[in-house]
C-alpha cells in the first residue's frame, strides 16, 4: 500500500474530529472564520484599500461582515476592495450557514434525547424501577401511596421502551392523580452506561420486577451484574429487591447482588398463598391488607418503656395497633416468639398499624378481660380432605407440594387439565408427598360435560388455576372465568358445600371474577408487586414475609371464633387476645361472615380497636398468627 502522506494524515484527523459531533464542527468553523478574517485584513492592509487605519478595527469590521452585518462606506471604494469584500461575504455565508445548520442539528438531537429519556436523572433518595412489565403500574400505585406524605418523593423508571409510551400508559393507568414525580428514562437495565441515567448511587432503593419473556431470570441477573459494575467505584446505600421465577436462580441472583439484594421468589410466594387460601378462604384478603400500603401495614417500633417486659405483655400494650413479633437488635425478625421472651434494650417490636403515627401505647395497666367467656378447650384436628385442582401451570406442582404441609394424612388431590405435560410434571415434581395422594384426569376444565363428571360437591375445596404457560394473560383469565361460572352453578345447586379459590393473572379481571362470587382470589402479579414495593420501602420486611410464608414458620389462619370465645356474647378484643396467647398464638383481627362478600366487602377487620365490643356468630372467624 502507498504510504499515507502528511495531507492524508491531516485529513484523517480532520474527519475523525468531525465525526465526534456538533461541538468539534463549531470549533472548526470558528477556526475557519478566524483565518478568513485575518487573511482578509492583511490583504486589505497590504494593498492599502482599507477604509480604517488601525488593524484591530479592521479585524473587528471584517468579523461583523463575515457574520452578516453590512458595512457602510463602500460607496466610491475601488474594485479591489469591493471584490475582496464580496469574497469575504461568500465565505461568511458558508460559515454562518454551516453554523446555523450545526446548531439546529444539536438542538434537534437534544430535544430527541429528552423525548427518548436519555438525560441523566438528578434526584436523591428516589426509588428506581428497572425494566417494564404489567407489574410496574401496580408497584407505582403502591409507592405513590407510601410516599403520599413525603414532600419531594420521586420514582424513576428505566426500561428499554419509548419514553412517551411509558408516560402515556402511566398517566392513563393512574388517572392523572400523580402526586409523586415519576420520571421515565429509556435504557437497557443490563447496560451499565444506561444505568448511569438513573443515578443509582443516590437512590433509596432499586426494584427489579421479572420482565415478560421466556427467560426472565437471566435478565434480572444481568441487571444485578450491571448494577454491580456501574457502582463499583462509588458507594451505594440503596438496597435492591429483585423478583426471581425459578428457585435454582435464587443463589445466583444473591451472588450477583453481592449481599445488597433481597430476592423475592415469585413461585414460592404465590404457591404458598394459594395453598393456604385454598383451605382457608379469605386469607388472600388478609394478605392484601398487610401488603397494601393503603391499609394496615407492618412497622418496626422501639418502645423503651417496654424494655424488660415479656412478649405476652406487649400484646396488650396498644389499643389501636397489633404486636406480632420482635426484631432483636442486630438480629433477624421473629414472628410470634415464645410468650416469655423478654424485650431488651435496642430491640424493636414488629407491629401492624394503620400508620406509624398511630402506634401509641394505650397506657392501660388493666384490661377487664372476660375470662368467663374464653373457651379453654383445644381445637379439634381436621379430618382428611378432598381437593380438586382445575387447570395447570408452572406453579401447580409447587401448590400441591405446599398443600401436603397443611392437610391431614390420607387427603386426596384430583388434578384435571388438558395440558399434555401435566401427568409428567406430577410424576417428576410431586413424588415426595406424605399426606396427599394425587390423581390425574385429562379434560378441558372449561367444558361443562367434563365438570359434570367430576362429582364436584364431593370435594371440600376447589382451586382454579390459570393456563398462563400456554395462553395469553387475557385468554387464560377468560378460560378461568368460564370455569368459575360453571362451578358457581354447581355450588348453588349443591347448597355451596365446597370452597372455591381462583387464580387471576390480570388485576383488571378481578371485578369480573368477583361477580361470579368465588370464595377467594389469588391475583398473582398483584401480590408479587405488593411484596416488591413493601420490601423496597423497608428492607427488614423481607425476613418477615419469608417467615410468614414459610411452612415451618408462623402462619396466618382463619379459625372459628367459637374456638376462642363464647358466641353470642359481647366481648372486646383484649379478651380474644388473651384467649389466643394462652395457646401461644397472636390474634390479629376477625372476619364477620355476615359481611363476607369479596366483591364489595370481605368482612375483614384486621388490627381492630381492642377496647371496642363485638359479638361473634357461628360462621365468624378469628385471624390468628400461629405455628404451622
Amino acid at each position: 500500500m502507498k504510504k499515507p502522506t502528511l495531507f492524508d494524515r491531516m485529513r484523517y484527523a480532520f474527519d475523525n474530529s468531525l465525526s465526534r459531533g456538533t461541538l468539534p464542527l463549531i470549533g472548526w468553523l470558528a477556526v475557519a472564520s478566524a483565518v478568513l478574517v485575518l487573511v482578509s485584513a492583511l490583504l486589505l492592509s497590504v494593498l492599502g484599500v482599507s477604509p480604517v487605519h488601525r488593524f484591530i478595527d479592521l479585524v473587528w469590521m471584517l468579523t461583523l461582515h463575515t457574520l452578516g452585518k453590512t458595512i457602510p462606506g463602500s460607496q466610491g471604494a475601488g474594485w479591489v476592495y469591493l471584490i475582496l469584500m464580496l469574497l469575504i461575504t461568500f465565505g461568511g455565508i458558508f460559515i454562518t450557514g454551516t453554523l446555523i445548520a450545526a446548531l439546529t442539528e444539536m438542538v434537534r438531537k437534544k430535544i430527541a434525547d429528552l423525548r427518548e429519556g436519555r438525560s441523566r436523572v438528578i434526584e436523591s433518595r428516589h426509588t428506581v424501577i428497572l425494566g417494564w412489565s404489567p407489574q410496574v403500574i401496580i408497584i407505582l400505585r403502591e409507592l405513590m401511596t407510601a410516599m403520599a406524605s413525603e414532600a419531594r418523593s420521586c420514582v424513576v423508571v428505566l426500561a428499554d421502551r419509548d419514553k412517551a409510551e411509558m408516560d402515556q400508559e402511566i398517566r392513563q393507568a393512574l388517572h392523572g392523580r400523580i402526586k409523586t414525580r415519576i420520571v421515565c428514562r429509556r435504557g437497557v437495565p443490563s447496560n451499565p452506561i444506561d444505568l448511569n441515567l438513573a443515578n443509582l448511587v443516590q437512590a433509596h432503593s432499586i426494584i427489579i420486577p421479572a420482565p415478560e419473556g421466556d427467560d426472565p431470570d437471566s435478565e434480572v441477573i444481568r441487571a444485578l451484574l450491571a448494577i454491580r459494575l456501574c457502582t463499583a467505584n462509588e458507594p451505594m446505600d440503596a438496597h435492591i429487591v429483585a423478583e426471581i421465577r425459578r428457585p435454582w436462580n435464587i443463589n445466583v441472583a444473591r451472588l450477583a447482588g453481592e449481599g445488597r439484594v433481597e430476592v423475592v421468589w415469585a413461585g414460592d410466594l404465590i404457591s404458598r398463598m394459594t395453598a393456604q387460601a385454598c383451605r382457608e378462604p379469605g386469607l388472600s384478603a388478609v394478605y392484601s391488607e398487610l401488603l397494601d400500603f393503603a391499609g394496615d401495614e407492618i412497622y418496626f417500633r422501639q418502645e423503651p418503656t417496654l424494655v424488660g417486659r415479656t412478649f405476652a405483655y406487649t400484646l396488650l400494650a396498644y389499643d389501636t395497633s397489633t404486636v406480632i413479633g420482635v426484631l432483636p437488635k442486630g438480629g433477624v425478625p421473629e414472628l410470634k416468639p415464645p410468650m416469655d421472651t423478654v424485650l431488651r434494650d435496642g430491640d424493636s417490636l414488629i407491629v401492624i398499624a394503620e400508620d406509624d403515627s398511630t402506634i401509641k401505647l394505650s397506657g392501660r395497666t388493666s384490661w377487664d378481660i372476660r375470662s368467663d367467656l374464653i373457651v379453654r378447650s383445644a381445637r379439634s384436628f381436621r379430618p382428611p380432605e378432598r381437593i380438586l385442582v382445575l387447570g395447570w401451570n408452572w406453579l401447580a406442582a409447587s401448590i400441591i407440594n405446599e398443600l401436603d404441609h397443611y392437610v391431614a394424612p390420607g387427603s386426596l388431590v384430583t388434578v384435571v387439565s388438558d395440558q399434555p405435560r401435566t401427568r409428567t410434571d406430577i410424576r417428576r415434581q410431586c413424588g415426595a408427598l406424605v399426606n396427599l395422594t394425587v390423581r390425574f384426569r385429562s379434560g378441558n376444565t372449561a367444558d361443562r360435560e367434563t365438570l359434570e363428571g367430576l362429582d364436584i360437591p364431593s370435594y371440600h375445596h376447589v382451586a382454579v388455576l390459570c393456563y398462563c404457560d400456554s395462553l395469553s394473560r387475557h385468554a387464560a383469565d377468560a378460560k378461568t372465568l368460564v370455569t368459575l361460572l360453571h362451578l358457581r352453578e354447581f355450588a348453588e345447586r349443591a347448597g355451596h358445600t365446597f370452597s372455591i379459590v381462583t387464580e387471576i393473572l390480570d388485576i383488571r379481571n378481578r371485578e369480573l371474577a368477583a361477580s361470579a362470587r368465588a370464595d377467594d382470589f389469588i391475583v398473582s402479579e398483584q401480590y408479587i408487586s405488593l411484596a416488591l414495593a413493601q420490601i423496597s420501602e423497608h428492607r427488614a420486611l423481607a425476613a418477615v414475609f419469608a417467615d410468614l410464608f414459610n411452612p415451618e414458620g408462623s402462619e396466618i389462619h382463619l379459625r372459628p371464633a367459637g374456638d376462642y370465645v363464647v358466641l353470642g356474647q359481647p366481648v372486646d378484643f383484649y379478651t380474644v387476645l388473651d384467649a389466643a396467647r394462652a395457646r401461644g398464638e397472636v390474634a390479629l383481627g376477625y372476619r364477620k361472615a355476615a359481611r363476607s362478600n369479596l366483591g364489595t366487602d370481605s368482612g375483614l377487620n384486621l388490627n381492630p380497636v381492642k377496647s371496642a365490643p363485638i359479638t361473634f356468630a357461628e360462621a365468624d372467624h378469628i385471624i390468628i398468627l400461629a405455628d404451622a
